[in-house]
């Protein structure tokens, strides 16, 4: 535990912000999966899902959550599965 008063509010900030990031992180992932799902089943509502979880991924790299090259990857894994099950 840390003595010193700056010390202190920076185990309250990083705290905070690591629960902010972990609720996003949540919310990312949750996103992806009802791409996959809605890609899966050939929904037609699977181009808005997918739509609606690039955005969160663009989103995520902005917040400093996910590295631009990972949340491309993450991008790119959507988009050829999205067109590959049309």
């Amino acid at each position: 535990m840390p003595n010193i008063k700056s010390a202190k509010k920076r185990v309250k900030v990083s705290t905070a912000n690591a629960e902010r990031n972990k609720a996003c992180r949540s919310d990312l992932r949750t996103a992806i999966k009802k791409a996959d799902v809605a890609i899966d089943a050939k929904a037609p509502e699977a181009a808005d899902t997918v739509k609606v979880a690039v955005t969160k991924i663009d989103k995520a790299v902005n917040k400093g959550i996910l590295h631009k090259n990972n949340a491309a990857r993450k991008k790119s894994a959507l988009m050829n599965k999205l067109n590959s099950n049309k």
